[in-house]
């Protein structure tokens, strides 16, 4: 209490807190709006890298102000009262992209059910003939190769056949692979005059029947005789190149060729020497067998 009657003085103090201190929340709004805002900024930065210019046109004809119209009218609309066309508010929108990315559509087939056919077409279409039968030239080859490899290996892995590896000739020839049994001084494939082949000729023909049976290719057999020691040609020549030819023949078969694949035997005395500077040497006796080229099996309107 107050002495002398007099009221007592109260004072109040008043703390002000300007800014919001350390619990305001204004910067956090302000913060999460530069973020928001630097965001879209590395997104729209993304999609630019990423997009193709065609879509880049696309999308800037699509927000460009000339594709909608000032007026409001019926007939000053969105589509100007024209169709999505050349002359149409529109024609230079998106419509000319998807016209120009869209691919061509094929030519119409007329009701008579006939074509012509461009020179493009007929270009391709043998270009791929061509080729078809360039990879099939090309196996054949291999697969001859890998023919030759495995007879050449067979005379070396058997003893029996070492000795008789130098009266075996294998090459390539348009018509195909040629193995050919050849005569020798002293080793002969046949008898003098006979048309049934020794022992000799009769294990190499049994060795070319295993590496015939590895291909599906067809097979000629031909037989040749030489001139005789004064270079006479006998007309019997002809009758035993054939004789000795099919003789080979039946060999063939009894190993395991079949007799489906055998498409010609022939007998061609000495006209066809292997040796034409000197047709009486030995080496023109011989019995060639050819692997024939196959042609390439092509549909029936080619």
């Amino acid at each position: 209490m107050a002495i002398g009657g007099d009221r007592p003085i109260l004072i109040k103090k008043v703390k002000k807190v300007s800014g919001g201190g350390h619990h305001g929340g204004a910067w956090k709004v302000a913060y999460a709006d530069f973020v928001t805002a630097m965001m879209a900024f590395f997104l729209l930065m993304w999609l630019i890298n990423t997009t193709s210019p065609e879509q880049k046109r696309g999308i800037a004809d699509y927000f460009a102000p000339a594709s909608v119209s000032e007026t409001t009218s019926g007939s000053g609309g969105i589509l100007g009262g024209t169709a999505l066309g050349e002359d149409g508010a529109k024609s230079n929108g998106a419509v000319a992209i998807v016209e120009q990315l869209a691919p061509e559509a094929p030519p119409e087939t007329p009701k008579d059910g006939f074509s012509e056919t461009s020179p493009t077409s007929s270009k391709l279409e043998n270009a791929s003939e061509d080729a078809l039968r360039e990879e099939i030239q090309k196996r054949e080859a291999e697969a001859f190769a890998s023919a030759a490899q495995s007879l050449r290996q067979a005379l070396q892995d058997m003893p029996e056949l070492a000795e008789l590896s130098k009266q075996i000739q294998i090459d390539q020839t348009p018509e195909g692979l040629r193995i050919q049994l050849i005569d020798q001084e002293g080793r002969s494939m046949f008898r003098d005059g006979a048309a049934s082949p020794n022992d000799r000729a009769r294990i190499l023909l049994r060795a070319i029947a295993k590496v015939i049976n590895q291909l599906p290719n067809r097979i000629t057999i031909s037989g040749h005789t030489s001139a005789n020691a004064n270079g006479v040609k006998t007309p019997s020549d002809w009758g035993l190149s054939s004789a000795r030819a099919d003789a080979s023949r039946q060999i063939l078969q009894v190993a395991g060729v079949d007799a489906d694949r055998i498409y010609q035997v022939s007998g061609k005395a000495n006209s066809d020497p292997l040796y034409p500077d000197d047709p009486t040497l030995a080496g023109n006796r011989r019995i060639a067998i050819i692997l024939l080229r196959e042609a390439p099996v092509l549909p029936p309107d080619r």
